[in-house]
């Protein structure tokens, strides 16, 4: 079962076809077998919250909060590891702060 803070590699179908590849992404929360997930970029000039080798990854990654979807945790290949609660704070902080921007 996924967790909140989870580094996964998933199979994800793209929005404007039926084709899907396999990408690592952060597990925000999962219920009733959906799991909301946030892309995960080796493109460093993106903007986004860094995911370091240091914390885990692979190489060095940006967690990109403008790229949230769901898949069903079938969808879910592995877990890589899972990120310490100082960055799962920052994270959810960021995302706070963006969904916040809805009351304006």
């Amino acid at each position: 079962m996924p967790r909140s803070g989870d580094i996964i590699i998933a199979r994800m179908q793209f929005t404007d076809t039926n084709e899907s590849k396999i990408r690592p992404a952060l597990v925000l929360f999962e219920e009733l077998g959906n799991v909301i997930i946030a892309g995960i970029t080796t493109n460093l000039k993106m903007k986004g919250i860094p995911i370091t080798v240091r914390e885990g990854a692979a190489q060095e990654s940006v967690l990109k909060l403008n790229y949230i979807l769901t898949i069903t945790d079938e969808a879910i290949i592995k877990t890589v590891f899972h990120l310490n609660t100082e960055k799962k704070r920052l994270v959810f902080a960021e995302l706070g702060k963006r969904l916040g921007m809805l009351d304006e």
